[in-house]
């Protein structure tokens, strides 16, 4: 089959509908960082308890990792297009009832499906991706979003910040799940007119339930002691680990029988027999363990040991927003010409931001430490742009289009189990030291340190698979329009 016969002509307005998938993916990822400095404010506005703060913000990371992979299954079945607009406007609408909470339960349930509905969404966005772009366009699409991936995650403390600190504290922290709205509306209604109809590839395939129900169960029973580490005292917690593999792989067996009966499986796992995708899949779990604690050490450190403001802690990690918006639209560009190189660059760049990083704190310990932290904080952002955006490429460019939403559901789950495995043992460390030495500067190092740790296993794989290639080469872009033509 030609390529001209796999795809139609493609539809001048893709980048108008790109803009709608990038506008809905900033609000969901937004949501993952910006309520952390609204913490306080919903203390004293809304009588929050500990248990209720940690369960708005682990809640929803829960939530978000169970539907990804379930979701993206969805949408390559039924259609993209209505499972975007049907998790958007489920998100936006559970920004509202956020925002209305009358009471803490009332938040942290509202919170949970706010958390389901971003997860219907992220993996669409990139499906529709691999199918309205090819080649280089695709290339330049997918660094578009990893620019949005990097400035989202960095700007939620700044923007909760700035809402905390116009409306105050009593009711600053119902504007941070406000500010979603407007985005959020004028998003539904240009994907109604925008987002292309493609025709869904498995119409006639069942979904897969009882696969459903396994997955879920074993991303619960590994996550949920993760997001939950500092909250759930006690040692029984990690009994749910060794239950995670167990449901892990009693899901991948299940699978494999899907397949060998000729049943839709879930998850196909032929993707893993794609060294790319593997090897991609694995650099983005360890990378994100490693970037995302770099916010959730900073805003500890900043506003409980540094006595600075939500504002001021947010405007400090604006630099590694700025560099990751700048690394990822040039990662977008090159990735085509340097393929893993250019992540193996990225991960070194942001291995050296973090160490700049521990040698600032050490130097210039106090309220300067701000200006000090600004230019390893923007290379460990160039850093990041030329990783994510880059890696989410070459991971998904020899996937067929059709399983492009599920292969996207597993990268993007693969991406929310690593932030918060990384947290949390990032976070033991720092607290560990915290609590039995008392020194913030010295805790904020070995987190850091702790951070570049996991990050270097991040790099010492894309090393490995570069050395590899040259063993047993496998594509690293597949030429325009070949994932588009693998039969069913």
């Amino acid at each position: 089959m030609s390529t001209d016969q796999a795809r139609p002509a493609p539809d001048e307005r893709r980048w108008k509908a790109l803009a709608v998938c990038l506008a809905a993916g900033f609000i969901s990822l937004l949501d993952t960082s910006i309520v952390n400095v609204a913490l306080p404010s919903l203390e004293r506005g809304l009588g929050a308890s500990e248990a209720t703060e940690s369960w708005v913000v682990s809640g929803y990371a829960l939530t978000f990792g169970l539907a990804l992979v379930p979701a993206g299954r969805l949408g390559d079945m039924r259609g993209r297009r209505q499972a975007f607009l049907v998790g958007l406007a489920l998100f936006t609408m559970a920004s509202l009832a956020c925002g209305l909470a009358a009471g803490p339960g009332w938040l942290v349930l509202f919170r949970l499906i706010q958390g389901t509905a971003a997860g219907m969404v992220a993996p669409q966005t990139s499906g529709l991706i691999q199918q309205m772009f090819q080649g280089a366009e695709r290339a330049k699409a997918f660094g578009l979003l990893g620019t949005v991936i990097g400035v989202s995650t960095a700007a939620g403390p700044l923007v909760g910040g700035l809402l905390i600190d116009v409306v105050g504290t009593d009711d600053g922290w119902r504007w941070v799940f406000f500010v979603n709205l407007p985005i959020g509306v004028a998003a539904f209604a240009a994907g109604l007119r925008l987002l292309p109809r493609f025709p869904a590839t498995g119409r006639h395939e069942e979904f897969d339930l009882f696969g459903v129900l396994l997955l879920g169960s074993g991303v619960l029973a590994l996550m949920l002691p993760l997001v939950q580490e500092q909250q759930w005292t006690g040692r029984e917690k990690w009994a749910l680990l060794p239950l995670a593999v167990v449901l892990l792989g009693a899901f991948w067996a299940w699978e494999k029988r899907q397949g060998l009966l000729g049943r839709a499986p879930l998850v196909d796992l032929e993707l893993f027999s794609l060294r790319s995708f593997t090897l991609g899949a694995l650099i983005s779990l360890c990378y994100f363990a490693g970037f995302t604690t770099v916010f959730f050490l900073f805003a500890l450190y900043l506003q409980n040991g540094m006595g600075y403001s939500a504002l001021a802690s947010g405007l400090t990690v604006l630099p590694f927003a700025a560099g990751s918006a700048v690394g990822a639209a040039v990662g977008g560009r090159l990735v085509v010409r340097f393929g893993r190189k250019l992540v193996v660059a990225g991960l070194a760049g942001v291995a050296l931001g973090l160490l700049g990083l521990v040698v600032a704190v050490e130097l210039v310990p106090g309220p300067n430490l701000a200006w000090a932290a600004a230019l390893p904080l923007l290379a460990g952002g160039v850093g990041s742009g030329l990783t994510v955006s880059p890696n989410t490429t070459l991971t998904l460019a020899l996937v067929p289009v059709r399983r492009a939403g599920a292969a996207g559901g597993v990268l993007q789950t693969g991406q929310r189990v690593g932030s918060a495995a990384g947290i949390a043992v990032v976070g033991s460390v720092y607290f560990a030291h915290l609590a039995n030495h008392g020194r913030t500067d010295t805790a904020m190092q070995l987190g850091l340190l702790s951070a570049v740790g996991i990050i270097l296993v991040a790099l010492v794989l894309a090393v490995a698979d570069l050395r590899d290639r040259r063993l047993r080469p496998e594509p690293e872009m597949a030429p325009p329009g070949l994932t588009d033509c693998v039969p069913d």
